[in-house]
C-alpha cells in the first residue's frame, strides 16, 4: 500500500504546482485519444448504421470482421501502423512516423471497430414495429435515418464511451508509433510505463491516478449526455 499511498500524495503535488510536464503530458493525452475518437466515430458510426439497415452478398463477413477488429491487440496494430509509416512503408513519404499524428491513426484503428460495433448493435435492438411505424407514417427517408439514430442513441452513445475508453489507456500502438518523446509524444501511459521502468513508482502511481481521475471525469460527462438523453425518450 505504500506505493498507492505515496502516489497520491504524488498526485496531488502534481496537480498542485501545476507541474508543467504533467500538463503537458496531460494535455497531449487528451488531444490524442480525443482526437482519435473523433476519427473512430466518424468512421465507426456511419459504417454500424449502414451495416445495421442493409443487406448485402458478404455482411455477414463484414460483421464477422468488425467484431473480430473489436479484440485487435494494440501491439499488433502498433506494429502494422509502424509498418506503414516506417520510412521504407507504403506511406513513409508523409514523414508522420513518431508524432502525435502516427498515435492517433494507431489509436484511431484501434477504436473504430469497437465504435462500428456498438452502433451496430444499437441499431440492430430498435424494436422492427417501430421502424414499420415510422415507414407508415410516411416520413421521408432522412427523416427515418434521424429518427432511427435518435431511438439508437443511447447505445450509440455508449459505442462513443467505449472508444475512448479503449483508446485513453491504450499504451502499446502509442509507444510503438510514438516513441514516448519527451515533449513531443509522451502521454500519460507511456509515461508510466517509462516510470516503472526507472524504478520510479511513486511518480509512477501519481501518474496513473491523474489517469484514472481524467478517465474517470471524462467518461462521466458523457454518461451525464447518454443518460440525460434517455429521460427524453
Amino acid at each position: 500500500m505504500g506505493p498507492i499511498l505515496s502516489g497520491f500524495v504524488e498526485a496531488f503535488r502534481l496537480l498542485l504546482t501545476l507541474d508543467p510536464d504533467v500538463l503537458d503530458i496531460s494535455s497531449r493525452t487528451i488531444q490524442v485519444s480525443g482526437t482519435a475518437t473523433l476519427i473512430s466515430v466518424l468512421i465507426g458510426f456511419p459504417l454500424g448504421t449502414v451495416l445495421a439497415l442493409t443487406r448485402f452478398f458478404g455482411r455477414g463477413a463484414v460483421v464477422s470482421f468488425v467484431n473480430f477488429g473489436m479484440g485487435l491487440p494494440p501491439t499488433v496494430v502498433g506494429f502494422f501502423t509502424w509498418l506503414l509509416l516506417t520510412r521504407y512503408g507504403p506511406l513513409g513519404d508523409l514523414g508522420i512516423l513518431y508524432t502525435p499524428t502516427a498515435m492517433i491513426i494507431a489509436q484511431a484503428i484501434v477504436a473504430a471497430p469497437i465504435v462500428t460495433g456498438f452502433t451496430l448493435a444499437a441499431v440492430q435492438s430498435i424494436d422492427p414495429k417501430l421502424l414499420l411505424q415510422i415507414l407508415s407514417l410516411g416520413a421521408a427517408r432522412l427523416q427515418y435515418l434521424f429518427l432511427l439514430l435518435w431511438e439508437a442513441r443511447l447505445g450509440i452513445m455508449a459505442a462513443i464511451i467505449a472508444g475512448f475508453g479503449r483508446v485513453l489507456g491504450e499504451v502499446g500502438a502509442s509507444m510503438m508509433v510514438g516513441g514516448n518523446i519527451y515533449r513531443q509524444t509522451r502521454i500519460l501511459t507511456t509515461a508510466t510505463v517509462l516510470e516503472v521502468s526507472k524504478g520510479s513508482f511513486e511518480l509512477a502511481a501519481g501518474l496513473s491516478i491523474i489517469l484514472l481521475t481524467l478517465s474517470f471525469f471524462i467518461t462521466a460527462a458523457l454518461s451525464y449526455l447518454q443518460q440525460r438523453g434517455r429521460t427524453k425518450r
